[in-house]
This record gives C-alpha cells, sequence and structure tokens, in this order.
C-alpha cells in the first residue's frame, strides 16, 4: 500500500517513478544531507603543504590567513590567486575552508558610512601625486611645491583621519591624489575616490580582485586607470568611477597586474606579471608557460596599439616527469614594477623577473629598453644570468624546479631614470640581490657603477623601489629573517655620481618582536621631498628621515587601532608593498601587508590646516 505523504511534504517527482520503487518509499523523497567537512583535516592535507608555519614559499602561513575575511579567501580559490589549487577542490570544500580560517565581513552598516556631503566642493587646482612614482622617472621625489612641507614641518605632522578598508587584512594599493581627491584600491577589488582633506568618500568602484596598483590619472582629469589580479585592466570616470572600459591583455590563465600601468598622454603602459611562480609548487602544475610583457593601450578605447614579450620565444614542451606531467619553457621574466619613461630618447624601459623554468633567457633579471611608438626592443642588460627558480624549489616535492636553481634575485622595483647634468642621464636599477647598478642609457646599458647595501635573498635586497632627488638615491633594505625579527632593516644614501655611500640610517629595534610578522625589514618604497625621506617598515612604523645624514627627525607607529572615517573596525600593520604619497601638505601611508602584520588602514597626516 502506498503511504500518504506526510503533512507538510510536497510532491516530488519521484512518484513519476514505478511503483515497485514507489513501495520502498517511507516518507517524504528528500534530498540527501552532504556529509559534513572536518574544515581542520581538509586543510591539514590540501593546504598545509603550503601554508604551513615556517614555509619558504612567501605563501601566508596560517596565524595571517585567519586575519583574512572569509570572502576574499572564497574569492581567492575560486577566480584569485588560488585558482589553480582550487579546481581540486569542491564549491563546498572552498566554503568551509574560507569560514574555518577566515573572519567574519564588516557589516553592511559600517560598508556604506562616510560617504561626502553633496555640498563639499574640494579645490580645483591643488598639486597632485597622480601615478605610483610621481613622476615619469619613478624618482619618488616630490617637490616642495607640491609637496608643501619642509623639515620643520614634517616634524609637526599629527594624525588628521584614517580610512579602514572592510574586510581586509592587507593592503596594497598606494594611495594617488588629483584634484583634492585620493584614489587607492583595496585588497576585495574595491577601488576608492575619497576627499584627501577630510577622508569621506565620493565613490567606489569594484573591479574583479585585489587592486595591487596606483591608480593614475591624466593630466585632463577625466579618467582614472589601474589593474588588478586576474589581470584586467580598468579605466573609470574620475567624476563618478562610473566604467568607461575594461580590457584584458593578456590571455595566459595567471597573467595578473601588480605593477602600476604608467599614464603618458594618449597612452598607458601596462606591465604583466603572473602567479604562475607560485602554481608550480604543486608538481602536478604543468610549468611554465608564462611570459611577462608591457603592453601599449589606447587610453581613449583600452584597444591594444602594441604588446612586447620580455622571451621573444614562445614555451615549448621540454622534460616529462616520472607522473607523466609535462613541463614547458621558457617562461617568466615577468614585469612586477610600473614602467619608467624617458621621452628625451622616446623609450620605456621595464625591469624583469626571473625565468620560471629552463631554458634561460638572457632577458630574465634585466632590464629592457623599448622604443614607446612600435614596442621594438633596442637594447637590454641582463643583471643576473640564469636565475631559475619557482614555488616547486621550496616545496616538498620538487618536481617543478628547475634542475640549476638560480637565487629568486628578479627586481620587483622599477628603473629610475636621473638626470646629472645637462645631456648626462643614468638609469639605476635596484635588486633584491642588494645589488644597486647605475647604466649609462645612451650606451645600451653600459656599466657605469655597481653598489652592494647588503646579502641579498628572495625575501632581501630592495623589494619595492627607491627614491632619489637631485643629489642622492635613497635605498631602503629588507634583507628580512623569518627567524630573528631584529635582522635586516636599514636606509642608505648613495651618491648618483659614484654610487659611494653618503650615510646610512639604521633599522630600530622593533617593540611589537612577540606579534606575528613584525620585523625591523624596510621593504616599502620610501619617498623623498626637499630635505627629508619617508620610510616605512615591517614593525608598523613610518619615519622621516633628515636627507642630509639620516636621521630619524619624526616617527609614528601606525599598528594600532584608530577610529576611522567610514565606521569601519580598523587597525594599522606591517608597511611593505606600498610607499606614501606626499602631497598638498600631507602624507597619506597604507598600513598592513599579507604574512607580515596583517592590517586594513590608510592613514592621513597634515602638519597644520590645509
Amino acid at each position: 500500500m502506498i503511504r500518504a505523504l506526510p503533512v507538510g511534504c510536497r510532491p516530488h517527482r519521484a512518484f513519476l517513478l514505478p511503483l515497485a520503487a514507489l513501495l520502498s518509499f517511507s516518507g517524504c523523497s528528500r534530498k540527501p544531507q552532504a556529509p559534513t567537512i572536518d574544515a581542520a583535516r581538509l586543510f591539514a592535507a590540501k593546504c598545509d603543504g603550503c601554508h604551513r608555519e615556517d614555509n619558504d614559499l612567501r605563501a601566508p602561513e596560517p596565524q595571517a590567513l585567519r586575519e583574512m575575511s572569509k570572502g576574499s579567501i572564497l574569492t581567492a580559490l575560486e577566480s584569485g590567486r588560488m585558482k589553480w589549487e582550487g579546481k581540486s577542490l569542491s564549491k563546498a570544500e572552498k566554503a568551509a575552508l574560507a569560514a574555518y580560517l577566515g573572519k567574519s565581513e564588516t557589516s553592511t552598516l559600517a560598508r556604506s558610512t562616510g560617504f561626502c556631503p553633496r555640498d563639499l566642493d574640494p579645490p580645483s587646482d591643488p598639486p597632485v601625486w597622480a601615478g605610483w612614482g610621481v613622476d615619469l622617472h619613478n624618482s619618488r621625489f616630490q617637490s616642495r611645491a607640491s609637496a608643501q612641507l619642509d623639515r620643520e614641518r614634517v616634524m609637526n605632522l599629527k594624525l588628521k583621519w584614517t580610512f579602514g578598508f572592510p574586510g581586509a587584512a592587507a593592503t596594497f594599493g598606494q594611495p594617488t591624489s588629483f584634484a583634492g581627491k585620493l584614489f587607492v584600491g583595496s585588497e576585495d577589488g574595491t577601488v576608492y575616490a575619497l576627499d584627501a582633506a577630510t577622508g569621506c568618500t565620493w565613490w567606489t568602484f569594484r573591479a574583479s580582485a585585489t587592486v595591487k596598483t596606483a591608480v593614475s590619472v591624466g593630466s585632463g582629469g577625466r579618467a582614472a586607470f589601474f589593474g588588478d589580479t586576474n589581470g584586467f585592466v580598468y579605466a573609470v570616470s574620475v567624476a563618478d568611477g562610473s566604467l568607461i572600459w575594461k580590457v584584458h591583455p593578456d590571455s595566459h590563465s595567471a597573467a595578473r597586474i601588480t605593477g602600476s600601468p604608467l599614464l603618458v598622454g594618449a597612452r598607458l603602459y601596462v606591465p604583466v606579471s603572473s602567479g604562475e611562480e607560485g602554481a608550480a609548487a604543486d608538481p602536478h602544475y604543468p610549468c611554465c608557460t608564462f611570459r611577462g610583457s608591457l603592453v601599449a593601450l589606447d587610453t581613449r578605447s583600452g584597444k591594444q596599439i602594441w604588446k612586447t614579450y620580455t622571451i621573444v620565444e614562445t614555451p615549448k614542451a621540454t622534460r616529462t616527469s616520472s607522473e607523466g606531467v609535462q613541463y614547458w619553457g621558457p617562461s617568466g621574466a615577468a614585469v612586477w614594477s610600473p614602467p619608467t619613461a624617458d621621452l628625451k630618447r622616446h623609450i620605456v624601459y621595464i625591469a624583469t623577473g626571473n625565468n620560471y623554468s629552463a631554458p634561460a633567457t638572457d632577458t630574465s633579471d634585466a632590464v629592457l629598453a623599448l622604443d614607446m611608438n612600435s614596442g621594438r626592443r633596442l637594447w637590454y642588460r641582463q643583471l643576473t644570468r640564469k636565475d631559475l627558480w619557482n614555488s616547486g624549489c621550496v616545496a616538498e616535492q620538487k618536481g617543478n624546479c628547475p634542475a640549476e636553481r638560480g637565487d629568486d634575485y628578479d627586481f620587483g622595483a622599477p628603473p629610475v631614470l636621473k638626470t646629472l647634468a645637462p645631456g648626462r642621464d643614468i638609469l639605476l636599477l635596484a635588486q633584491k640581490s642588494a645589488l644597486v647598478y647605475a647604466l649609462d642609457p645612451d650606451n645600451r646599458g653600459r656599466m657605469l657603477w655597481r653598489a652592494r647595501i647588503g646579502h641579498g635573498g628572495p625575501l632581501g635586497g630592495i623589494q619595492w623601489g627607491s627614491a632619489s632627488d637631485s643629489r642622492q638615491a635613497y635605498f631602503p633594505l629588507s634583507d628580512y629573517d623569518d627567524a630573528n625579527p631584529l635582522r635586516g632593516g636599514g636606509l642608505f644614501a648613495l651618491s648618483l655620481r659614484s654610487g659611494r655611500r653618503l650615510w646610512y640610517a639604521p633599522p630600530q629595534n622593533p617593540a611589537c618582536t612577540a606579534t606575528f610578522g613584525c620585523s625591523a625589514a624596510q621593504m616599502a618604497p620610501p619617498t623623498a621631498i626637499p630635505g627629508v625621506v619617508f620610510a616605512g617598515s615591517l614593525d608598523g612604523h613610518l619615519r622621516a628621515y633628515d636627507s642630509r645624514n639620516g636621521t630619524v627627525i619624526w616617527d609614528f607607529d601606525t599598528a594600532q587601532e584608530f577610529p576611522t572615517t567610514n565606521g569601519v573596525k580598523a587597525h594599522g600593520g606591517s608597511l611593505n608593498g606600498a610607499g606614501p604619497t606626499v602631497v598638498n601638505g600631507m602624507v597619506f601611508v597604507n598600513s598592513g601587508y599579507t604574512n607580515a602584520m596583517a592590517g586594513n588602514l590608510l592613514l592621513a597626516f597634515s602638519a597644520g590646516s590645509n
């Protein structure tokens, strides 16, 4: 006899089955419940190999992952930097890992507060910092007129306002300033336009993934340009944040934009890097097929004008692993940093990273000079040979590691073009090897001088950049040592003419050594104004140094909790990937970084009323 449906059950399509099948039903047909996922065991099985404590992969350790939001972890696994690793996980497993590791999302209320009143009228023509390096040469030097700060005023800097990035554990994109607005990207892909004077929000735009680049704004002030870690490049309206165009200049699945696009007239020069180096930690990944490139886009339409790969040869099948995985090469030579423009010679310079796989090429760990009009390679100079490296070299299973591995001494810092005298220029390159080079741009990169400031290493040397005035260049030293937070750090001033050390400011002993990620290492790019150099540290401090002798004249600990203009609970952490922006009497800096001291804070300082 067929039982009647229990009260509350709806008819189910199972009743279309034959009667014999229905006789086995003892009640309402329900979808079988999925077994409970043990997220801790899943993490140990799938993730611990790379994310274990004290790993050599530069992967966030468990303590750092727990500072991230659930949403950012899930996005990373589904479409972000961990999408290759996420392929082996079900949707439920990804959600379980995100819930196990991540923090709860910030409330909608906090996200919606702090918008600017409609009658607020920012100044129409204040000084600007409209890109990563403040000028086309990436000098990171702001003039006295634009900085509106001097040595005496810097010593009186006070915190004016702070802004919190919702759900973030790290800050990446360096702020840029144009027409009284401050533009900055974030970990969850939101780009904010803030009022520079007050920190209120004018508008937001959501990119597809983390925005690590600075936002570039043209002299016309109509469009703002940036890239994200899914490899997309965007143009949005400066007025309201509406999308003008969006393009994907490289079809490789691991392509990403980390170096800030450089805006020159009606062209946007976009460097392309990748996450493939990290994916190679999996011995089943068919490493490697990505090649770095520089792409020139039309600013009005986003249309590609030209694209030049850093490696001329296309990758070909090379060796096969014992498990049948096909490996490829040559690959790598990613461009992690912003390009540098030389209008006098009509050249754009890029610095490249290491090769991911064999065979080695002569354009890895190098500087390339490209014709600005056509992208044609004019000359190049390699500064470290045979630097073959990927994350497989420090993974438990090293199948992807090249047989003749290098030291991972690639360039994360851009070339810097400086003028010594009328008609005489030099091109500065600063490397993770802790070597600084001065090359002659008029003689195909002939070496003029070379200087060493530290030991160097994969997380050592000069990580992200330098600053230069008319006489000397300033280089922060990382030489990070995760076993000893007191090692590393320091700021060096070198003569532009000779490379001679003019002074050295030793690192300050960090007071935060009991905190995960605290270190004396100085990775963040510095910023110079007349008489002063600003430089951050992994200990969370932003310091101002007297450019005459390296004396610290101002020091602020950002690794604290602060009330924010948008109501988001926020605290600072390590200063790393982005340097300070100095403009119109104010200093802006992001605080917090992955696998160092976490944080989600933007701080604004002022020496007086603006």
